[in-house]
């Protein structure tokens, strides 16, 4: 099965702290993501910067907005998509993420939520 995962994070609490102390939490991230890539599961892993567009139609016309239209402490600061057996293995895998692994996440209100997809086109 495929699993697409969602990190999300609260931007306030980020924010609020030094830019070195954040660059410091990233850099602890590394051998974490790397672990995470070694299982050989993962077919796409991406950070999303913190600009949003919303688009939608109406009357007939498509229209972008700024900004995420739900109102929300969370972003979604990162996406992957990974292969795995069951929901039990894409926990367990998306579990070695850095999302779940590095401990100042807590302070940021860091989490992960895991969704099998129905339907995943790959042209390799």
């Amino acid at each position: 099965m495929i699993f697409l995962c969602m990190g999300y994070f609260n931007p306030e609490k980020m924010d609020e702290r030094p830019r070195a102390e954040i660059e410091e939490v990233m850099n602890e991230c590394q051998p974490h993501i790397e672990n995470f890539y070694d299982s050989g599961e993962v077919l796409l892993d991406a950070g999303l910067e913190s600009e949003i567009k919303s688009l939608r139609r109406v009357n007939g016309k498509i229209i972008a907005t700024d900004g995420p239209l739900t109102k929300t402490k969370e972003r979604i600061g990162s996406v992957f998509i990974f292969e795995a057996e069951s929901m039990d293995e894409a926990i367990q895998l998306a579990s070695l993420h850095p999302t779940t692994q590095v401990s100042k996440g807590e302070e940021f209100d860091w989490r992960i939520e895991i969704r099998p997809v129905h339907y995943f086109k790959n042209d390799k």
